[in-house]
């Protein structure tokens, strides 16, 4: 090669560096959604909804400057690690973590370098998802939604306080289920009435689980959070009507639906909040820094309207304390 030929080569790839390197910093950061529910669940779409609030909020539009990868595992926990290995392989920015503490796991087992903001229903330092809560240490962080299970226990006692026994319905597959059992028997233990543990793991499981209820004569029923069970909202809501139960969820929109009660975390805000911590993270901030937060925010929700069908009279001490009642 002849000497000009070479030094205009050499400062066309002078010129070309710098470029490349403007086109990457233009490039639009990745977000990756691993979702334990399905596409269809109309309460996870509110609360990725709520997500892109958060984000929106701090600067950030989805198909403007971020893009967002969905993975919808349909309520199959199963598939939760290889969706998480594909957004790993995809190299995304963040990933964001709904539904069960089983898609947290997923995600922590898939990487340990690209940054996972979670929710989670233990206790994340006992479960080894963090060092600390102050100060995580590693690359996930997030909020903590631990110790519910035992106190919509204590509310189930105190909407029926004739209640001997009360149902608990939990999916065994879920990582949170034995910790949520212990809790809840603990409370049971407290309130001196029977819990009856009841499991479900897929669609075909929840009716014989209310007939097993129904025979075991318990007077109230816990339901546990799960995608599974969020799934068949509708159906989960008639059955309890149909067998007469007296049934506490996990959150609003089960009683926009026609529940009776719920005890939970305002989720929404939880999501948009997730957004935030995501929207900080690709500004720079690193999850190790970002202390996982523990929302203070809980609320409870009564459908009067239930309890007229039920033909059961909400204690005045639960309804003074309710943040909406829905008459």
């Amino acid at each position: 090669m002849r000497r000009r030929e070479m030094i205009i080569l050499l400062g066309g790839a002078s010129i070309a560096s710098p470029l490349a390197a403007r086109a990457q910093q233009r490039a639009v950061p990745v977000i990756g959604i691993l979702a334990a529910a399905s596409v269809q669940n109309a309460g996870a779409q509110r609360m990725v909804a709520a997500f892109r609030e958060g984000l929106a909020e701090a600067g950030f539009v989805e198909g403007q400057n971020v893009a967002i990868e969905y993975r919808w595992a349909e309520a199959h926990f199963d598939r939760l690690p290889a969706l998480a290995s594909d957004l790993v392989g995809r190299k995304v920015d963040v990933i964001v973590t709904e539904g069960g503490d089983t898609s947290v796991h997923a995600a922590k087992q898939a990487t340990s370098t690209i940054p996972v903001v979670f929710h989670t229903g233990r206790d994340p330092v006992a479960s080894g998802l963090v060092a600390s809560l102050a100060r995580p240490g590693g690359n996930l962080t997030g909020f903590s939604l631990h110790g519910l299970a035992a106190k919509r226990v204590e509310l189930a006692s105190e909407l029926v306080p004739q209640a001997k026994a009360i149902g608990f319905l939990v999916n065994p597959n879920a990582s949170n289920a034995d910790d949520d059992i212990r809790d809840a028997q603990d409370a049971a233990r407290a309130k001196g009435v029977q819990l009856h543990v009841v499991k479900a793991s897929s669609d075909s499981e929840i009716e014989p689980a209310f007939a097993t209820l129904s025979r075991l004569q318990a007077g109230a029923l816990v339901v546990v959070g799960d995608p599974v069970f969020s799934r068949r909202m509708v159906e989960l809501i008639g059955l309890a009507s149909r067998h007469a139960i007296p049934a506490i969820y996990q959150g609003r929109p089960y009683i926009e639906t026609g529940g009776l009660l719920s005890y939970g975390s305002d989720l929404a805000a939880v999501y948009r909040l997730k957004g935030t911590y995501a929207a900080r993270i690709l500004k720079g901030a690193k999850p190790a820094d970002l202390p996982v937060q523990q929302p203070t925010k809980i609320e409870l929700v009564i459908n009067l309207k239930t309890a007229k069908a039920l033909d059961l009279s909400v204690p005045q001490s639960l309804l003074a304390r309710a943040d909406e009642v829905i008459e």
